[in-house]
């Protein structure tokens, strides 16, 4: 009987090793699986006095062959990448936004440039100022259209976001019933491998979404956790993640992550907390690429918009009308808060603009900072009537009630302008091309002196009196000095005053470029344009043309020139593209890494596991011999014994 009990054991036992490797082979496609092992143990022997006699073999366990490092290492690995990932592919998609070539809004800025020229050289064509201002109109249309598209960008963040966080809701719910499974089948003793590889694959894939920290329980099961501590999964409880826009500043479109405990209010998680997965590199790309993309079109538009009204509105129209806007450009924007505080932004000089949000902090009410977002820059500010006084940027934060302590206001500058910009001069006669003064030497001058330009330049701009206008009588010197009468800045009847030939001459808001060397009682009359004396004179002048296309060259965007601005912008984006994707290239080398060697301690080789299918059989055979060889001595014992 001991015979057919060992060659029972050992048919049974190798029963199970050729079921334990067909079990390998049947899931070697099968994400997640982990490679199981038969573990044999001798059955103690039985005593006799010629000593221990064996009894064959029993299964003691099936073993999975799985690393909990490699495995939390691969999983992270993952996050990282898919974070990585799908940030470097939004910035791809948002860099194509701004493209170059002649269909680029570059483009359509110098054209535009380049088209008032053509008025510079022939001031009352009127084909040359309706080019003008379809040049314009093409400008502010291709602005539009990059909004649009960087809006259409951030909608479809916003569904793959909201997919994602229901992905992982329906995940976290799967493990939480796998947990409960897990807990249930641990109490026999035995490890439920399946399912233990089920829920490692579900961590795997949540970590896809959001980068998770595990923690092992001693029922078996896992607890998950986002964000460091907020627990995604606990036992057999999950609990829901959802997005919507930040508590902090309503209204912003600023997008967050939530964790919905049953309850209680929902935890906005701070996304600086996630680490990896696809929901970190949508928020990251949304919060901050996505907004410096925007801000850098929106201060591009806004920057233009006001620079060529400002220059536009100092000249004269063909009717002898005042310029009017160009663009329709905002002169403020409102504060983004849940306290108490209010105020708006206004645009001061827009050669200092930074393309960044900003933050009101107030840390001691009514004091506080200025942060500025993209770097982090602050300025300091003892009450409302401090901050109002300074110009951070270019801009002006008018805050008419202060926040509590701690309370924080967010200003998005530059964040609709370009989506709502608009060329405003629909008639190329409302094209206010003239300069709104005139100058003529002394006809009775002797020098070499000569006039290359005069034209308006700043807003505080003041007529030349009618119909004496502003005289500069010049001295020789040396040093050449001339004095000026009918001007109010410097005051009339001011002496002394150093020329340079070349050297433009600044009075009341417009200036005067001579070149040459005067003679003493030589005098240069400036007068305004329309003064009757001078009839329509000014309609055949293009001097607030000329200024306006010198605004080409004037610096605005981080040191470059308007008609470099857009070729630095796409130096910015695509640098981050660039950036972004380099960090993806390499994360996703490191996990795969990562993961070839946690497969290669969990995965399955079918070479081996064929290997073990014939050494299984083998050993089968045997065992069955042995019952066989154990049945034939038996029945011959028993023949025996019959007779």
């Amino acid at each position: 009987m001991s015979l057919l009990n060992v060659g029972a054991r050992a048919l049974l036992a190798n029963q199970v090793a050729l079921q334990t490797a067909g079990h390998n082979i049947a899931n070697v496609n099968t994400a997640g699986y982990s490679r199981q092992t038969l573990s044999l143990q001798t059955v103690q022997g039985q005593f006799t006095g010629g000593g221990y006699i064996g009894q064959g073999v029993d299964v003691q366990t099936i073993l999975r062959n799985h690393n909990e490092l490699l495995t939390r290492q691969a999983a992270a690995a993952n996050a990282t990448q898919a974070a990585d990932q799908t940030r470097g592919e939004r910035l791809s998609q948002m860099q194509d936004v701004f493209s170059g070539g002649t269909s680029g809004l570059g483009a359509s800025i110098t054209d535009m440039l380049n088209a008032l020229s053509d008025v510079v050289a022939a001031p009352t064509d009127i084909t040359a100022r309706t080019v003008v201002l379809t040049r314009m109109d093409e400008t502010a249309g291709r602005m539009r259209s990059a909004a649009d598209r960087l809006s259409e960008i951030q909608y479809t963040v916003t569904e793959q976001l909201n997919s994602n966080v229901n992905a992982i809701n329906s995940l976290a719910s799967r493990m939480a019933g796998v947990n409960e499974q897990i807990a249930r089948a641990t109490g026999n003793g035995q490890s439920p491998n399946d399912l233990l590889d089920q829920r490692d694959q579900i961590i795997r894939e949540i970590n896809q979404y959001v980068q998770t920290t595990q923690v092992q329980a001693d029922d078996g099961t896992v607890g998950l956790f986002v964000a460091g501590s907020q627990p995604l999964v606990l036992g057999s409880t999950a609990t829901q993640l959802s997005v919507g826009e930040a508590t902090s500043f309503p209204g912003s479109g600023q997008t967050k992550l939530f964790f919905n405990r049953p309850g209680v209010a929902p935890v906005e998680l701070d996304e600086n907390m996630l680490g990896g997965g696809e929901v970190s590199g949508l928020l990251r790309f949304n919060n901050t690429d996505l907004a410096e993309g925007v801000n850098l079109l929106g201060r591009m538009a806004q920057s233009i918009g006001m620079t060529m009204n400002a220059q536009h509105k100092l000249g004269l129209t063909l009717d002898g009308q005042s310029g009017k806007d160009l663009f329709s450009v905002p002169t403020s924007m409102p504060g983004y808060t849940k306290g108490t505080a209010v105020g708006t932004v206004s645009f001061s000089d827009a050669t200092k603009f930074a393309a960044s949000d900003y933050e009101v902090r107030f840390t001691t009410p009514p004091a506080g900072q200025v942060v500025r977002m993209s770097d982090g820059k602050a300025t300091a500010f003892t009450d409302l009537t401090d901050l109002a006084s300074k110009q951070i940027d270019g801009l002006n934060f008018n805050m008419t009630a202060a926040g509590a302590t701690g309370e924080r206001v967010l200003f998005k500058p530059f964040s609709t302008t370009a989506a709502n910009i608009q060329a405003k001069v629909l008639s190329p006669r409302d094209l206010a091309v003239a300069s709104p003064v005139n100058a003529a030497m002394g006809k009775t001058n002797g020098g070499s002196m000569q006039l290359t330009s005069v034209q308006a330049t700043s807003t505080g701009f003041t007529a030349p009196p009618i119909p004496a206008g502003v005289s500069l009588s010049f001295a020789a010197g040396p040093p050449t000095t001339y004095t000026v009468t009918g001007s109010t800045t410097p005051p009339s009847g001011t002496a002394g005053l150093a020329y340079t030939p070349g050297q433009p001459i600044q009075i009341d808001g417009w200036e005067l470029t001579l070149k040459g060397t005067p003679n003493t009682g030589d005098t240069v009359t400036v007068g305004n344009a329309l003064d009757p004396q001078y009839g329509d004179t000014y309609t055949r002048n293009a001097g607030n043309a000329s200024a306006m296309n010198a605004l080409r060259d004037v610096k605005m965007f981080d040191e470059s020139t308007m008609s470099d601005g857009y070729a630095g912008l796409m130096a910015q984006v695509g640098t981050r593209t660039q950036s972004a994707l380099n960090s993806a290239q390499l994360s996703t080398t490191i996990a795969g890494n990562l993961e070839k060697d946690r497969t290669a301690v969990s995965g399955v080789n079918l070479d081996e596991e064929a290997a073990k299918l014939i050494q299984y059989q083998q050993a089968y055979q045997a065992s069955a011999k042995v019952l066989q060889i154990a049945q034939s001595i038996f029945d011959s014992l028993i023949q025996t014994m019959g007779r």
